[in-house]
């Protein structure tokens, strides 16, 4: 193992906030089950909670199941409003129905992060997914996605949520 030395910001080089370093991995095709909308960013909150219970009780209804945890895809980088998909990676056959749509999450190369800490912090972790996809030569991509590996009701401390920060290369 390879010793990495701090920085002049006391963090080594590429670290995360939380001193996870992103990981560069190849991610195979995910069908899923989301809603997508435009959404304020003051909304999110809202949204994901309305948008994951209509994919959970969609996917349900037709005999299909959850397979990870809950996730958004943001298409674009988020300014006043931004461009997103959420819900769930599916296992079993699901089609769209109503606003819940079927879609898949690509065949990709990425970055990876582990994020500990309140969404308002995440930013630091995707400074450094963007630094580490400079470093290996390539451009990030448009799009990214985030799964909520922690549910804030089960765990209310936000010093404790993980969130797994995905970012494909261009």
């Amino acid at each position: 193992m390879a010793l990495s030395l701090p920085g002049a910001d006391g963090k080594a080089d590429g670290m995360t906030e939380n001193g996870q370093q992103p990981q560069k991995i190849h991610i195979t095709e995910q069908p899923v089950a989301v809603v997508r909308e435009r959404v304020p960013m003051d909304a999110l909150t809202s949204f994901f909670g309305r948008a994951f219970g209509a994919v959970m009780a969609a996917v349900q209804m037709q005999g299909a199941s959850p397979a990870g945890p809950p996730f958004a895809l943001y298409h674009g980088m988020p300014g006043e409003t931004v461009d997103v998909e959420a819900g769930f990676p599916v296992a079993g056959n699901f089609h769209g129905t109503g606003e819940v749509a079927s879609s898949t999450l690509p065949d990709t190369d990425a970055f990876e992060a582990i994020h500990t800490g309140p969404y308002d912090t995440l930013g630091t972790t995707y400074d450094a997914i963007r630094k580490s996809i400079e470093a290996d030569g390539a451009s990030p991509a448009d799009s990214m996605w985030e799964y909520y590996l922690t549910d804030p009701e089960q765990q209310p401390d936000p010093a404790t949520w993980q969130t797994r920060v995905v970012w494909p290369v261009a």
